[in-house]
């Protein structure tokens, strides 16, 4: 891909894609497009720009399932966008686009060109590379700047597949640039800043188990349990309701670290070795035995449940017997 102009350089095209799209031409924005399928094309060809896009590639991406020998639906497209950004192959306007059709496919040239799409990846490549090799200065300042960058998700309410795969990709990577900034922020006891930092992971992903326990391992250090307890209870209410799963042995093994009481709350208590916990033989009812349930005979009437005693033959002399049985002889 072509590298993307400094924004310092003044380019005559710059285009948006993190978030809501944008394109502005020569400072003019463009809001409206010729036809359905123009701007569609002009986004994918703008991420794939230099290259050779063949007329199925193209269909396949933008038309899946019609016929890509008849080409209208293309033509009709590749004309309206010629119009909308004056990309005469021959003869380019002022923006210096232009669409060319070549060999059986179509191919877009920008002369100048300003991308956050471009400028992103270029900021969270550099900034993994300074981190993995010790200079968390340059680390910090370029994973900071590519955060800063990413507005949203790509092209946010688009639905085609190949949009859908360039979203996830992005969303891995600032994943791990957050996940880079976090570590540092750790690392540096900088709470606001991680606090902040697992805000935004949240929001580009609520099920992000390892934010969740950066979240309970800051508040446990600073003695906020309740905290603890509740960013847990969230973790474990969204992978349920929305995931079907529990969170993970490590996410569980931290709350018993920090509260034991509340994992043993939270989770089915294993079998203790040599007799219960005190907590647990205080709350048990009297005479109750471990495993026994609460509606037992033996809680209701343990004396039932006693081994009877046989009386011993009683070797006294028959009078004093007789005096004991009767009170009014005795």
């Amino acid at each position: 891909m072509t590298t993307a102009a400094t924004e310092t350089a003044g380019p005559a095209v710059r285009v948006r894609f993190l978030g809501d799209f944008e394109l502005t031409v020569n400072g003019t924005p463009v809001r409206r497009w010729r036809a359905g399928k123009a701007r569609g094309l002009f986004q994918y060809l703008v991420v794939h720009r230099g290259q050779m896009l063949t007329r199925d590639r193209l269909y396949e991406s933008l038309w899946p399932g019609a016929d890509s020998t008849a080409g209208s639906s293309l033509k009709v497209a590749a004309h309206a966008l010629r119009r909308v950004l004056d990309a005469h192959p021959d003869r380019p306007g002022d923006s210096g686009i232009q669409l060319v059709y070549r060999d059986f496919g179509y191919v877009l040239h920008v002369t100048g060109l300003w991308s956050d799409l471009d400028r992103f990846q270029e900021l969270v490549h550099t900034g993994l590379r300074a981190a993995t090799a010790g200079d968390t200065a340059l680390a910090r300042t370029r994973l900071r700047a590519a955060i800063a960058l990413y507005g949203g998700e790509f092209l946010r309410g688009e639905s085609a597949d190949w949009v859908v795969e360039q979203r996830e990709y992005l969303r891995a990577l600032v994943l791990r640039a957050l996940g880079v900034l976090r570590t540092d922020a750790e690392d540096r006891e900088d709470f606001v800043e991680l606090i902040e930092l697992c805000k935004r992971t949240l929001e580009i992903d609520r099920h992000h188990e390892e934010t969740y326990r950066a979240l309970m391992a800051a508040h446990g250090r600073r003695g906020e349990l309740a905290c603890v307890r509740r960013w847990y209870e969230l973790c474990a209410r969204r992978m349920r309701d929305e995931l079907a799963v529990a969170p993970g042995q490590e996410t569980q093994r931290l709350l018993r670290a920090l509260i034991p009481a509340a994992a043993r709350a939270a989770a089915p208590a294993p079998a203790s070795v040599g007799g219960a916990p005190a907590t647990v033989r205080a709350l048990r009812p009297a005479g109750r035995q471990p495993g026994t349930p609460p509606w037992s005979v033996e809680v209701r009437a343990p004396a039932l449940a006693r081994p009877v005693r046989r009386a011993r033959p009683d070797s006294r002399a028959p009078g004093l017997l007789a005096r004991t049985a009767d009170p009014a002889t005795a």
